[in-house]
């Protein structure tokens, strides 16, 4: 691993990055950030006892570049790029074959997204945009289109209601309901949730969390929006009618574990 060329690389997308090579902190893994220090923001990539870090594809006019981290567990890939106002990662899954910026941006669509691009068949100059005919993205979600038919019961309507990945800051969206999905209990301690039974085992193995500030949600719902979804980070985009919402596949990737940064 050359640190001094995978920088030149990160420069040449009009980005920072800083190579922080240090197998006692790292181990044999890699690690990657936004960081932020008084020139701005800066991708901060530790790098432990990796066979091999390098840059496969960098694209300067759409300031995107994909980063291939060679482990003893396989390669694990990463697109780190600039969207709308800052600088993001996501690792790309590895169950699809990755060479380039442009089949990292397929790779990171839902099915749905891409049966339906191919279904109205979209132009494939247009296929990375934010918004073209077979969706509207901002971040990492996914705000697909319904027929003009599809119809909400108006009582389960959710107003200006937050949609997020993990710990990550919330999109907030204007109208929101949620059909189906599993039932989990969330608290600060477990914010993935816990299942019914999980949950019913850990309050009869400890009561006294019976006093924590439980939350009743679902996971993995249908989740249907309109109107205007708000984020610090994007610009506000408006949706007219009900979309379907879907979230890239990055929680696909092993390579996952590996970034820090959440949006």
């Amino acid at each position: 691993m050359n640190a001094q060329v995978i920088e030149r690389q990160f420069k040449k997308i009009g980005a920072r990055a800083k190579i922080n090579a240090d197998a006692q902190r790292f181990g044999g893994a890699i690690r990657l950030d936004i960081g932020h220090d008084r020139q701005g923001e800066f991708f901060d990539v530790g790098v432990g006892r990796t066979r091999d870090l390098c840059v496969a594809d960098a694209q300067p006019r759409i300031r995107h570049l994909l980063l291939v981290s060679r482990q003893n567990d396989g390669n694990h890939k990463f697109l780190c790029g600039h969207d709308e106002r800052h600088w993001f990662v996501a690792a790309v899954p590895e169950r699809i074959t990755v060479s380039s910026v442009q089949t990292a941006f397929e790779a990171l669509k839902p099915a749905a997204v891409l049966q339906r691009q191919e279904q109205l068949k979209v132009n494939r100059r247009k296929r990375n945009r934010r918004r073209n005919e077979a969706f509207v993205r901002q971040g990492e979600w996914f705000f697909v289109p319904l027929p003009e038919q599809f119809r909400i019961d108006e009582r389960l309507i959710f107003r200006n209601e937050p949609i997020s990945r993990g710990r990550g800051k919330p999109h907030i969206c204007e109208e929101l309901v949620r059909q189906g999905g599993e039932l989990v209990y969330v608290s600060g301690r477990h914010p993935n949730g816990l299942t019914e039974a999980q949950y019913r085992k850990l309050l009869n193995r400890r009561p006294e969390l019976r006093k924590v500030a439980w939350v009743a949600q679902r996971r993995n719902p249908q989740v249907y929006v309109r109107g205007k979804i708000r984020h610090s980070d994007h610009k506000t985009i408006v949706l007219n009618g009900w979309h379907q919402v879907l979230m890239n596949t990055e929680t696909q990737s092993v390579a996952m574990r590996h970034v820090a940064f959440i949006d």
